[in-house]
């Protein structure tokens, strides 16, 4: 009985560093070979080989879809740079847009990496002959790609949250840090503009009002720091002239403010980036909230101001 139980020892012995060595084997492909060998008594050469063959086919997926993922990318950043935004009418709007661009050119490539394996995989790897009946075998990252991946990917996101969220969220509170506005909280003109279902009405300094019953039209003079300070009437609703970029929410018993620097001039008309629209859901009429914005040369603008009060507004 002793040999035969030694006998039994060995074979259990060997069957452990075999089923160790499986399990320790470094790519898929390796235990993929040596399964055939130990199923159909492959020769180790023709394994080898299939090996080699297996690793080059390996290759030549990673480089095609690498290929596939700077084509994406460069066209992607192509589109970032590319002159493709509304009107730029402040100086605020050029800040906000160097920051879009910025964060743009970060994320592009991670999204692109993205695609571009969704779309080989898709093309090369997707079913040819009938539906398998049961999933494949799982697949686990591991090695220095995934670390690598999450590092690079964590370290954005960090980035990001100090640069330019944090530090821009400071550039925009840079006036009290109680208040409710963004920019400085002096400015050479104050415009009070009041919201209500479904229009607004602006006041200027000198009390002149403008409305869709007088005036017709929100008139800003060029190169000229503006502060707007925000209230609502009824419910809340939300200031914001796309070619400025800035936006700021109306709400009944508090006021809000922001400041711009109109660098360009424009008019509705000619451009719809120049309009006051609200952006806080508001009611029924909320989408057609909205009042034409015209820049005019502060000379422009004194005489127009002048006019109006001349007509008794």
């Amino acid at each position: 009985m002793a040999p035969k139980l030694r006998q039994i020892q060995r074979t259990g012995e060997q069957a452990h560093k075999e089923a160790l060595t499986y399990f320790h084997l470094d790519t898929f492909h390796d235990r993929m070979r040596t399964a055939a060998a130990a199923e159909w008594g492959v020769a180790a050469r023709s394994l080898s080989l299939a090996g080699q063959g297996a690793q080059l086919l390996h290759v030549r997926h990673l480089i095609t879809a690498g290929l596939l993922w700077v084509v994406l990318t460069a066209v992607g950043e192509l589109l970032v740079v590319a002159d493709l935004y509304p009107t730029v009418g402040s100086h605020e709007a050029q800040d906000f847009d160097d920051i879009f661009r910025f964060l743009l050119l970060l994320g592009v490539p991670v999204m692109t990496f993205v695609f571009a394996v969704l779309i080989y995989a898709g093309l090369q790897f997707r079913i040819r002959t009938a539906v398998p009946t049961e999933d494949g075998p799982a697949m686990r990252g591991q090695g220095w790609f995934p670390r690598a991946w999450l590092a690079v990917t964590g370290g954005l996101a960090i980035f990001v949250m100090i640069y330019p969220g944090l530090t821009g969220l400071a550039e925009l509170q840079q006036g009290d840090k109680g208040a409710s506005g963004w920019g400085d909280q002096e400015a050479e003109v104050t415009i009070k503009a009041t919201a209500f279902k479904w229009q607004w009405l602006f006041e200027y300094p000198d009390g002149t009002q403008v409305s869709v019953a007088a005036g017709k039209e929100l008139v800003l003079p060029n190169e000229t720091s503006i502060k707007f300070e925000v209230n609502a009437a009824d419910v809340v609703h939300s200031l914001w002239i796309p070619a400025f970029r800035m936006k700021i929410d109306a709400m009944p018993g508090r006021t809000t403010y922001m400041t711009v620097k109109p660098n360009k001039l424009g008019e509705f008309a000619s451009d719809q980036a120049y309009r006051v629209q609200c952006t806080e859901l508001c009611g029924l009429d909320h989408a057609t909230m909205m009042f034409p914005v015209r820049v005019v040369e502060p000379q422009e603008f004194e005489s127009w101001l002048a006019s109006l009060n001349e007509g008794g507004n």
